[in-house]
């Protein structure tokens, strides 16, 4: 019986997130279902706003782990949780003060036409 209690609360919530997401679904048109979701969350995450928040987090669950004193065992681990949640979403603009802007796989347009014009250039000449 303990069984079947713990799968209620599971079904209840899984109904609850596709009655939410289904007008997402079915406004999608040729895209997968799921990419305005994630599209929404990334530009939440990446935003000028999430970086400011992601910094007040870090200063000030530092601030409180150098300065609080005694803090309990619970206050510090959720100073930690803090602390990395605005470590995780300030991660994108310390990546983006490198030079990085998202993956780069394979060669750019610019360097696939200067291939392929350099190796039409070499089959002519022989």
């Amino acid at each position: 019986m303990q069984h079947k209690r713990s799968l209620l609360p599971l079904a209840v919530m899984a109904l609850s997130v596709a009655a939410v997401t289904s007008p997402a679904f079915a406004s999608s048109g040729g895209s997968l279902p799921w990419e305005g979701p994630l599209e929404q969350i990334q530009e939440s995450i990446t935003g000028p706003v999430a970086g400011y928040i992601a910094l007040a987090a870090v200063a000030i669950a530092g601030g409180m782990l150098i300065f609080g004193g005694e803090l309990n065992d619970f206050a510090r681990r959720l100073m930690y949780v803090v602390l990395v949640a605005g470590i995780l979403l300030g991660a994108t603009t310390i990546v983006g003060l490198f030079g990085a802007t998202g993956a780069s796989i394979g060669l750019s347009t610019d360097q696939v036409a200067q291939f392929v014009s350099d190796d039409e250039a070499g089959e002519e000449a022989s």
